[in-house]
């Protein structure tokens, strides 16, 4: 018996570029791809584009429209009669999908090739599966997606992952785990940012919610409650954080480059000050226990390992931030800062163990690549668990991948990336805490030479701000310390 072999398919020419997710970083793509002629598809779970930003659409952004605007989105719009919000302004989360995402969306270069309701599964080679290796390189890319309750799937010749991590919450547990109890006590935890004075107001009034985490959407979950606890008595707030050092949690203040921000950090301060709330410093969760009356204990130990325990809790607001879902690339060779689980180029600049200045040296789309040829992540996945992300920076990650898939490696390699300082640097004795992170090492300790990936060193014609090496050398990077998740 003979069998007759056929050859691979080789990857087409004309296969689109596939976008995962139609999220402001992901459009920034599209927009991109646009200008550079090149054919895509955009695949976006949610029904809508921005369904992320929309979950907490009631939320102002301390960052002004001038760094939540895609340059390359407001030139495509701007022949339709689209205004650019004004620079200075403040949007709300929402006002970013109503006022650039949904027109954007509705261009018809974009809208042709927009699938809504379509939530990726998984992704391959075709014909290949993680192990094999010879001519990998010319094989296209196998896209996976559920819609309509059908599985489907596309080829594409390469794939920007820009599905982001707002749907994969950080857990109570300060192990990294759930804590014990948190699945069976779901129904009174709420993971992101509640509308308090709005749509939720009900389920926060006349309650006692704890509040877990220390960046900036537990700021905006304790301002809410305590507004709301100043027009319906009875409502009791508490918080409760990780580190004893509270330095980074308020901010840079007047200093911070986002009046916004340092305003959002300045008003939590006053907010703890004035003993508006009841505060539960260096507090490490372990369990959560439902009592018979249906209230909440929570449970867990401080700094000295001493047992705390929280009882007659009604509400949990978890705001310990997100991590990536990493499982739909688990048949792709990806190459991931193993405790960041950013692109591994970008965990060095990023770490919060070791950076607090809001700023990250520009990089672009060498960093973002994977020794999967024509796969990059994007946006704040590519951050994996590190806080601090801004659109700005996501636009022109976007616009340096799109450069080199177009083969214009002198504009892709041309980063410019001028992000606004926190205020925050140097933490003093709060670098000392294994979960803290200063920026600022003691001098003369430097990361070894070895430690950075090869595609750091790539040459990179970039603008830097003077901030993004605030403070001269870093200490190295020490394998057994936890990544910090003081930022939320």
């Amino acid at each position: 018996m003979s069998l007759t072999l056929r050859e691979l398919p080789k990857r087409d020419g004309d296969l689109p570029v596939a976008v995962l997710g139609a999220g402001p970083v992901g459009l920034a793509a599209a927009a991109q791809l646009i200008e550079r002629g090149l054919p895509f598809v955009v695949l976006e779970a949610g029904r809508e584009v921005g369904t992320h930003l929309l979950d907490y659409g009631h939320v102002r952004l301390f960052s002004p429209w001038r760094y939540n605007v895609d340059a390359s989105m407001a030139r495509l719009l701007a022949p339709t009669g689209w205004m650019a919000p004004p620079d200075a302004e403040l949007p709300f989360a929402a006002e970013v999908v109503e006022r650039v995402l949904k027109p954007f969306a509705a261009l018809p270069a974009v809208a042709g090739a927009l699938q809504l309701g379509a939530r990726v599964t998984a992704l391959s080679r075709e014909g290949y599966d993680k192990v094999k290796s010879t001519g990998r390189e010319q094989a296209a890319f196998v896209v996976r997606y559920v819609q309509d309750g059908r599985e489907r799937s596309v080829r594409a010749r390469a794939v920007i992952d820009a599905t982001g991590t707002w749907r994969t919450p950080n857990p109570l547990g300060a192990h990294g785990l759930p804590a014990l109890g948190e699945a069976a006590a779901a129904s009174q935890i709420f993971y992101g940012i509640p509308d308090v004075l709005g749509a939720q107001r009900l389920r926060y009034t006349g309650r006692r919610t704890l509040v877990v985490g220390a960046g900036h959407s537990a700021a905006n979950a304790l301002l809410s409650l305590a507004e709301l606890a100043r027009e319906a008595p009875g409502t009791r707030l508490a918080w409760a954080v990780r580190s004893p050092s509270l330095q980074r949690v308020f901010g840079g203040g007047s200093a911070d480059a986002l009046p916004a921000r340092g305003e959002l950090g300045s008003a939590l301060q006053r907010l703890r000050e004035n003993a508006e709330l009841e505060f539960f410093s260096g507090l490490h969760i372990t369990e959560i226990r439902r009592e018979a009356s249906g209230q909440l204990t929570v449970l867990g130990t401080d700094a000295q390992q001493r047992p705390i325990e929280v009882p007659g809790i009604d509400e949990i607001i978890c705001a310990t931030g997100q991590r990536p879902d990493l499982r739909i690339g688990s048949e792709l060779r990806l190459k991931l800062d193993p405790w960041l689980e950013s692109t591994e180029a970008l965990g060095p600049l990023i770490d919060p163990n070791l950076h607090s200045c809001g700023t990250v040296r520009p990089h672009g789309h060498r960093e973002l690549s994977h020794p999967e040829p024509g796969f990059y992540t994007v946006g704040v996945k590519s951050y994996g668990r590190a806080p601090t992300f801004l659109m700005a920076t996501g636009f022109e990650q976007a616009r340096s991948v799109v450069a080199a898939l177009a083969g214009d490696l002198e504009a892709a390699d041309r980063v410019e990336l001028d992000l606004p300082e926190t205020g925050v640097c140097s933490l003093g004795a709060d670098h000392a805490d294994a979960g803290s992170s200063a920026c600022c090492g003691a001098p003369g300790e430097t990361r070894p030479a070895a430690e950075a990936p090869a595609e750091v060193a790539s040459p990179l014609a970039i603008t830097a701000p003077a901030s993004a090496s605030c403070c001269g050398p870093q200490p190295a990077r020490d394998a057994a310390a936890p990544a910090s998740r003081c930022c939320g």
